[in-house]
């Protein structure tokens, strides 16, 4: 796990619907909730100044939270976040409780590492991220901030599964829940850009044009030398 904490004062709420939710944002706060672990859901508000500090660390959406809620503190991780589609905010958060013992599914971003160095790399290849996270099943003490995945020996048309994904100790990855084959789904691949690859079809395709051209004249003209000579010795 990261050192990294992130922690946020949170308020009750009693007030419930839109009308109140309505009121809340226009008061700069978050309505939100906190539900599992076999408590009853809990209706509470955030700064929302706060909360969008917060969203600008990838970690955060990773990580297991702290809230505040007057005396009482929640152990949580992130589980919906509702945006305005026009505006820069917050609409509603969803929180989940975490249980010690209780295993968590959870989206981990994935990190590349070593792309510069691939031998693809140099060759003129052009890496493909087919995957930017993974959904994986851990223990709250086993939660990572993220996974790493070396590429640093890809060669040109070669493509890495979840199989060749080196997993930290106690984490599992949900794909695989019923096996690995049918499920082994590609994560990143390198190859030549298609641009470059069609550039050189046309430009191959054109040296054949001019090469069929160049035969096709030569052959007018010889064909006109032939009857030239036909007619003289008339």
């Amino acid at each position: 796990m990261s050192s990294i904490k992130f922690e946020l004062e949170a308020e009750l709420r009693e007030d419930i619907g839109k009308g109140a939710s309505r009121r809340l944002r226009h008061d700069n706060k978050v309505p939100a909730v906190i539900y599992g672990a076999d408590h009853a859901p809990l209706s509470i508000t955030l700064n929302h100044d706060k909360v969008k500090v917060a969203l600008a660390h990838q970690a955060f959406y990773s990580h297991i939270l702290t809230l505040k809620v007057g005396k009482k503190v929640e152990k949580v991780i992130l589980k919906a976040l509702q945006r305005n589609p026009a505006k820069p905010r917050i609409m509603h958060m969803d929180f989940q409780r975490i249980k010690a013992d209780q295993k968590l599914h959870m989206h981990i971003p994935l990190h590349f590492i070593g792309e510069e160095k691939a031998p693809g790399t140099k060759d003129g290849g052009v890496f493909s991220h087919i995957m930017s996270d993974l959904e994986i099943s851990c223990l709250p003490a086993h939660l990572p901030e993220y996974i790493e995945l070396d590429v640093s020996q890809m060669v040109l048309n070669q493509t890495l599964h979840l199989s060749d994904i080196k997993l930290p100790k106690g984490i599992e990855l949900v794909a695989f829940a019923h096996g690995v084959e049918g499920h082994d789904q590609p994560v990143i691949s390198i190859h030549i850009p298609r641009i470059i690859e069609e550039e050189v079809v046309e430009a191959a395709s054109e040296e054949a044009e001019e090469t069929t051209e160049g035969e096709a004249a030569e052959g007018e003209s010889t064909e006109a030398t032939d009857q030239s000579g036909k007619k003289e010795q008339e």
